[in-house]
């Protein structure tokens, strides 16, 4: 029979593609894990993986295991959940992906309130604009932006409301102007963001219930939105962002909204998670306090859309 440890470290690596990496990961040297999957292979009277010097990957029959490998890790822990004796404190690693400007300036805090009241769990956070594979990334949750597009995720939502809105500074304005229309949008420089190759600078605004698309162009665009945010209050030019993310900015009065008679698009922000079986305490408390934050931020954007 085989080892629970080594399962868990045949799932990792086939997560990650490298021995090392798992390795690292739980915190053992790469050999320890290699003579894992080898007592693996040899209960299984399989080969798992198909290795050389410069790569690893699952052999058809490792492949073909793998999801039962992972259902037997998730039945685990869900048997372990139902007869260990209760217990108040939530401990464990949770590893969670944000987006990086949402991540810095909202979340952050909330991150470090929830660590605060709940010692023995720990939070391994990746701020980054890239979209992580929660089936492949060592990712246990992600917050993600706009629709969820796959019906193998779990995707709960946080802020469904949430919509873009045109900001820049106050010192900007005073010194170009506020446009009027969105034909003078087009006129003035726009901090465009770029996600995975692609330029955003096609803009889209609502209004009487119509879209409206702005061809907008700038001297600087960025694959970070936490630049393009640090850009707008720099005075640098307009930026088209989500509301979650410039609130904080526009209350202190560092930006100011702009074009306020249309809407923006709808970017909802959703928690996604591979399965409901990974929903733990220490998901749902992360979730709940996060969904919290939102709502506030939210009540603000409507407070302020009704005084406009």
């Amino acid at each position: 029979m085989f080892r629970l440890e080594d399962l868990t470290l045949f799932v990792r690596a086939a997560a990650l593609n490298s021995f090392s990496e798992a390795a690292r990961e739980a915190g053992l040297p790469p050999a320890q894990v290699s003579s894992a999957i080898k007592r693996l292979e040899k209960a299984l009277n399989i080969r798992l993986f198909a290795r050389s010097t410069r790569s690893l990957r699952l052999t058809q029959e490792g492949e073909s295991w793998l999801p039962y490998a992972v259902k037997m890790l998730d039945t685990m822990h869900a048997g372990l959940q139902k007869i260990q004796a209760p217990d108040d404190e939530i401990r464990g690693t949770l590893h969670i992906a944000v987006p990086s400007d949402l991540g810095r300036n909202l979340l952050l805090s909330v991150f470090r309130e929830v660590c605060q009241q709940h010692p023995a769990l720990r939070l391994r956070i990746l701020f980054s604009d890239q979209i992580a594979d929660v089936f492949k990334d060592p990712i246990d949750i992600a917050f993600r932006y706009g629709t969820n597009g796959d019906a193998y995720y779990v995707a709960l939502p946080v802020a469904p409301d949430n919509r873009r809105v045109l900001v820049a500074s106050p010192a900007w304005i005073r010194q170009h102007g506020e446009p009027q229309s969105l034909m003078a949008l087009s006129t003035h420089n726009a901090l465009t963001f770029v996600l995975r190759g692609r330029l955003h600078d096609r803009w889209r605004l609502l209004a009487n219930g119509e879209i409206h698309e702005v061809d907008v162009s700038g001297s600087i665009m960025s694959d970070d939105a936490e630049v393009i945010r640090r850009l707008a209050i720099a005075g640098e030019g307009i930026a088209y962002k989500s509301w979650l993310d410039v609130s904080e900015d526009v209350q202190a009065g560092r930006l100011q909204r702009i074009l306020t008679q249309y809407q923006g698009e709808s970017v909802p922000l959703n928690m996604i998670c591979p399965h409901r079986q990974q929903l733990s305490p220490a998901v749902r408390l992360v979730y709940a306090s996060v969904k919290a934050r939102c709502e506030s931020v939210q009540a603000s954007f409507a407070a302020q859309s009704h005084c406009n």
